[in-house]
C-alpha cells in the first residue's frame, strides 16, 4: 500500500511532456502564415477594386502557363532532394538540388519574357489600368520570393557539397522544401486566382 502511494507521489511529480518544434522551423512557419495574410490581403483588394468596376480585362500571358509547369517540376525534384537526404543518398541529392536551382532560375526568366509580352500588347504597370497594376505588383513580389527561396537553395546545394546533409542532419533540407513548396503552391493558387478573376 505505501509502495503503490510513492508511486502515484512519483507520477504525480514528473512534468507533462510538452510539444516541441524545432526552433527554425518554428519562425519558417510563422513567415509562412505571415505572408499567406499578405496574399490573402492583396487577393482580396484585387476583387474589391475589379467590382468597383473600369476594369480592363486581358489574357494573361501564354508563358505563365509553362512557367507554372516548370516550377512544378521543381517541386518535385526538391522531394527528390528531400528524400535523397533521408537516404544518404549525396549524389542524387547533389543533382536534385541543382535541377530544382535550375529550374527555379528558367521560372523567373520565363515570368520576366510574360512581363515583355504584356508590355509588347501596350499593358503597362503606369497609366490607370488597375488591373494591369494588380498583376504586376503580385506577379513581381512571387518573383521576389523565388529569388529569396533561391537564396535558400544555394546554401542548402554548399551544406550538400561539403557532406553537412545527411539521414541524421536534416533540417537545413527540410527548411528548403518546406519553403519552396509553399513558393509552389503559392503560384498555383495566384496563377489559378488570376486564370478565373482577370
Amino acid at each position: 500500500m505505501v509502495q503503490e502511494h510513492l508511486k502515484n507521489l512519483n507520477l504525480a511529480d514528473e512534468p507533462d511532456e510538452t510539444l516541441s518544434m524545432n526552433p527554425k522551423k518554428f519562425m519558417l512557419w510563422l513567415s509562412i502564415v505571415s505572408f499567406l495574410m499578405m496574399w490573402a490581403g492583396w487577393t482580396s483588394g484585387y476583387l474589391v477594386r475589379k467590382a468597383e468596376g473600369n476594369w480592363h480585362e486581358f489574357p494573361l500571358p501564354t508563358i505563365f502557363w509553362w512557367s507554372t509547369g516548370v516550377l512544378l517540376i521543381s517541386s518535385i525534384s526538391m522531394h527528390w532532394a528531400l528524400i535523397s537526404a533521408k537516404k544518404d543518398n549525396f549524389s542524387t541529392l547533389k543533382t536534385a538540388i541543382s535541377i530544382t536551382f535550375v529550374f527555379g532560375m528558367a521560372f523567373l526568366v520565363m515570368q520576366v519574357f510574360g512581363f515583355s509580352e504584356l508590355i509588347g500588347k501596350d499593358i503597362y504597370f503606369v497609366g490607370n489600368d488597375n488591373a494591369a497594376q494588380w498583376l504586376y505588383v503580385m506577379v513581381f513580389f512571387h518573383g521576389v520570393h523565388v529569388i529569396s527561396g533561391l537564396i535558400v537553395l544555394i546554401f542548402s546545394l554548399i551544406s550538400a557539397f561539403k557532406s553537412d546533409v545527411h539521414a541524421t542532419k536534416l533540417t537545413r533540407i527540410e527548411l528548403c522544401a518546406t519553403y519552396w513548396h509553399f513558393l509552389d503552391l503559392l503560384w498555383l493558387y495566384l496563377f489559378i486566382f488570376l486564370l478565373y478573376n482577370r
